[in-house]
């Protein structure tokens, strides 16, 4: 899936999921949605095109703040 042909994200493209508020990685397509990833990775879940939003540059860099921020957080609870 590329997403050239029906206006989809790209495979490895950063979007929000309305309908959770949750950020992911687009992994590719499971029939007519879409398969998302959160950033850190973890447990993946379907989505509808049509509940994605594409991030701005100034989004998709807040997010991944967010998620190194977190990482790291959960890095330094086991010292």
């Amino acid at each position: 899936m590329t997403g050239e042909d029906h206006g989809l994200p790209r495979v490895g493209a950063v979007v929000l999921d309305t309908t959770r508020n949750l950020v992911g990685r687009v992994m590719g397509a499971d029939g007519p949605r879409l398969r998302l990833r959160p950033l850190a990775g973890g447990v993946s879940w379907d989505v509808a095109p049509a509940d994605l939003h594409p991030l701005t540059g100034a989004e998709l860099l807040s997010a991944l703040v967010t998620e190194a921020n977190a990482r790291s957080r959960r890095g330094r609870c086991g010292h």
